[in-house]
């Protein structure tokens, strides 16, 4: 039995991840953690995302290694913001527990600071912009394309609900690393973020990157690669957070096997390196 931490446990993609935990047979909800400042503090989680009693109570994060050195789970599940979620990821690195992390948003700073906390404490961890199957898929495929379309004019779109607080969204900015990284060309590098005004011609050396915000889009991410006469456009839209879901369940399951003090990505979840 896998048992698991999840942290902003009420919130859109805690609850669902919790619900789905409840569904697995190899699966437990060992800790179900909140905001410092959490009405819900001692409320069973169950109960606040409406399954019934579950005998799990709500902790806030202040609370968070008293939590995880009574419970000892194997596995904590974060999807929350940057700043907490570094914390989070160094306490429990600390206290020995392996993690999953579908948070985006962080700087190079904390991203150092991350790596540095799971290295020195030998954890296991899994860490991904997107852990949509599919996602990962879309990543691969471009990885391919932009070798080949090296010459085309490449722009990349992506939208999200109004509540996504962070611009562009990690998969983006790892649509644009992937890019960057696969085209011979060493100067077409340069990410441009929207343009506004009187910018002039497009240069080769760009890579346009554009943030779309509103209403309750999941996720929408798209490559347009545009030539002479022609253009091709990789798309992968997202139409619930399962979609998500799945590739946590499925990253929770590949921990056992993962490689101390590292950072593993989706990539390596679903064989595809």
């Amino acid at each position: 039995m896998i048992n698991i931490a999840v942290t902003g446990a009420a919130g859109r993609m805690g609850s669902k991840i919790i619900k789905n935990i409840l569904e697995q047979d190899d699966m437990n909800i060992a800790a179900a953690v909140e905001t410092p400042d959490t009405p819900l503090e001692g409320k069973d989680i169950g109960e606040v995302i409406g399954v019934g009693n579950i005998g799990v109570e709500i902790t806030p994060a202040n609370k968070l290694e008293e939590v995880l050195t009574k419970v000892k789970p194997d596995v904590l599940v974060d999807f929350t913001i940057a700043n907490a979620a570094v914390k989070t990821i160094k306490t429990a690195s600390i206290n020995n527990v392996n993690l999953v992390v579908g948070t985006t948003g962080f700087s190079d700073e904390e991203m150092t600071e991350i790596k540095e906390a799971i290295t020195l404490n030998k954890v296991k961890a899994v860490i991904a912009p997107n852990m949509a199957v599919g996602v990962n898929v879309f990543f691969k495929v471009i990885k391919d394309l932009a070798p080949i379309l090296s010459d085309y004019d490449i722009e990349i779109i992506e939208a999200h609900h109004k509540h996504k607080r962070d611009a562009p969204s990690g998969t983006a900015v790892k649509v644009f690393e992937i890019i960057a990284h696969e085209l011979e060309d060493e100067s077409k590098k340069t990410c441009v973020y929207g343009r506004n005004g009187l910018v002039g011609e497009r240069t080769a050396e760009e890579i346009g990157m554009h943030a779309i915000r509103g209403g309750d889009i999941i996720g929408d991410h798209t490559v347009l690669f545009a030539g002479d006469g022609e253009r091709l456009e990789i798309t992968h839209r997202a139409s619930s957070r399962q979609a998500f879901v799945n590739g946590v369940m499925k990253a929770v399951r590949y921990i056992p096997i993962a490689e101390k003090g590292k950072i593993s990505d989706m990539a390596d979840v679903l064989g595809l390196k």
